[in-house]
């Protein structure tokens, strides 16, 4: 198994806390893990929604974002209708489209190189938690979103360009808190998931370096004060109560 150490140490310099034991003691229990699996599916397919809205809200012209968006459809259909048919997980190689950029956009191509690249490697991830559900004999269930993104999304200024810098760095925190979570859940879990969880280390860490990077990008400015701030909810929702197990939920209060 690789050294996570060089992943890993510029992630805990970021989160502003570690995950507590008490997620972890929850989350290892063997009758967690079918509900963390499936939490684990839904949030890789979060990521790609998240980062196709901002290629669609910021960057591409409309022909290019209705591509998108309906390219991305089979996959918001089967989380919501847990549906059987999963022809349409081949596609996961196909986003090669050229994403048009509106000309008065000058951060436009950075942005469609990175987010095109997330989208990519998170539907990919999508697919082998679907493989290893599958071969455990886990059946996709619908379950209900954590308050996580949600609380992290009401630090968000309501003025541009702040609100796109401000949702790059929520983007990044969560990426950047995934991959704390992988590493730390990894050493209680059987050898194929633990090295499942590791091998997404790196591609969760450039993640976060990448939305950092765009949203220093944009800003044009020092943005260490809108880190730190949304860096504190991000440590607050990771460190109460939570009343219900998720990937990205709380101390367990139940």
């Amino acid at each position: 198994m690789m050294n996570t150490d060089p992943l890993l140490v510029p992630i805990h310099g970021f989160l502003l806390c570690r995950t507590p034991q008490a997620w972890i003691d929850e989350a290892r229990k063997p009758h967690n893990l079918a509900l963390l699996l499936t939490d684990h599916l839904v949030c890789e397919l979060k990521a790609a929604q998240t980062a196709m809205w901002l290629i669609r809200k910021y960057v591409a012209d409309k022909a290019s974002g209705d591509a998108l968006l309906a390219w991305l459809k089979p996959w918001e259909s089967f989380v919501h209708s847990e549906k059987s048919d999963l022809t349409f997980l081949e596609q996961h190689r196909a986003l090669s489209k050229t994403i048009i950029s509106r000309e008065e956009v000058p951060y436009g191509d950075e942005l469609v190189d990175k987010m095109v690249l997330l989208i990519k490697e998170e539907l990919h991830h999508f697919y082998q938690v679907l493989e290893i559900m599958q071969a455990r004999k886990i059946p996709y269930k619908k379950i209900t979103a954590n308050r996580y993104a949600k609380g992290l999304m009401r630090e968000v200024t309501t003025h541009e360009p702040q609100t796109l810098v401000d949702k790059l760095i929520c983007g990044a925190y969560i990426e950047a808190r995934s991959c704390e979570r992988f590493a730390s859940l990894a050493p209680y879990l059987d050898d194929e998931l633990a090295a499942f969880y590791v091998s997404l280390l790196r591609s969760e860490a450039r993640h976060y370096q990448d939305y950092l990077a765009l949203a220093a990008l944009i800003a044009q400015q020092d943005i260490g004060a809108r880190v730190r701030a949304i860096g504190e909810a991000e440590a607050r929702l990771i460190s109460e109560p939570d009343a219900e197990l998720r990937f990205h939920s709380g101390i367990p209060a139940f």
